[in-house]
C-alpha cells in the first residue's frame, strides 16, 4: 500500500535526520579539541621560551665562577631557548622579533645594558605576538563552538517540527480512520447495522478499506435482515 510506503519513508527520513543531527554534534566536538591542541602547541612553547629566555637574563650578573660546566651558563640556558623557538614560529611577526634578540643577546650577556634592554623588550615582544594569536585562535575556536551549537539548535528544532507534521498527518491518514473502523464495527456488533464508515480527506487506501468494509457490512445487514433498507451517508 502506498500509505504504508509513505509512512515507513517518513519515519526513516526522520531517523535520518536525528543521525544526521547527532553526528553533526559529534563532528563539532571532534573539531574542537584539534583547535584547542593547536593553540597548545603552537603558541604554549613559544611563550614557554619566552620565560626561559627571561630567566636566563635575570641571571646574567651571576658570578659564572660558581658554575660547574660551562653548559650550565644562563647564556647556554638561554640560547637552547632560543633555538627552540627558532624552531616553532607561528607567527609572522616572529621572525623579526627573534632576529633583533639574535643581534643583541650577546652584548646582554657580555654586560651591555642598552642590549639587554633591547634584548628583553624584544623578548616581551614575542611573548606578547604569541598570547595575541592564543586569544584570536580562542576566539575563533568559540566562534566555531557557538555556530555548531546553534546549528544543532536549529537541526533539532527542524526535526521536532517535521516530526509534529508527521504524527498530525498519521492521526489523520491512520489512526483516525482505525477508530472510525473500530467504532463502527463495535456499534454494529451491538445491533446498529445503519452506521457505516465515512470521511473526506483521506488517502485512496483507506476509501478502499471503507468502501470494503461498508460493503461487507450491507451484505451482512442484507442476510441478516432481507427486509431492511440500507440508507447510508456515501463512502
Amino acid at each position: 500500500m502506498k500509505l504504508a510506503q509513505s509512512v515507513r519513508l517518513a519515519a526513516w527520513f526522520l531517523i535520518g535526520l536525528n543521525l544526521v543531527m547527532a553526528f553533526g554534534s559529534i563532528w563539532i566536538f571532534v573539531r574542537m579539541t584539534p583547535a584547542i591542541e593547536f593553540i597548545i602547541d603552537r603558541n604554549v612553547t613559544s611563550i614557554q621560551t619566552c620565560e626561559e629566555m627571561l630567566a636566563a637574563l635575570a641571571m646574567v650578573r651571576e658570578n659564572r665562577a660558581d658554575r660547574k660546566t660551562v653548559a650550565d651558563s644562563p647564556e647556554d640556558t638561554f640560547r637552547e631557548a632560543l633555538q627552540r623557538a627558532q624552531q616553532n614560529i607561528t607567527e609572522a611577526d616572529e621572525p623579526i622579533i627573534i632576529k633583533a634578540i639574535n643581534q643583541r643577546y650577546r652584548k646582554a650577556f657580555a654586560g651591555d645594558a642598552a642590549a639587554l634592554t633591547g634584548t628583553v623588550d624584544a623578548i616581551l615582544s614575542l611573548g606578547a605576538a604569541n598570547r595575541a594569536a592564543m586569544v584570536a585562535a580562542d576566539k575563533k575556536a568559540r566562534q566555531f563552538g557557538n555556530a555548531g551549537a546553534w546549528g544543532i539548535v536549529f537541526m533539532a528544532t527542524v526535526v521536532f517540527l517535521i516530526g509534529m507534521l508527521f504524527v498530525r498527518s498519521l492521526k489523520k491518514n491512520l489512526l483516525h480512520p482505525l477508530e472510525e473502523i473500530h467504532s463502527v464495527t463495535a456499534t454494529f456488533r451491538q445491533g446498529d447495522t445503519m452506521r457505516r464508515c465515512t470521511g473526506t480527506g483521506l488517502p485512496k487506501e483507506i476509501h478502499q478499506i471503507y468502501r470494503e468494509l461498508n460493503d461487507l457490512l450491507d451484505k451482512g445487514t442484507q442476510q441478516n435482515f432481507p427486509g431492511q433498507q440500507q440508507e447510508h451517508p456515501p463512502h
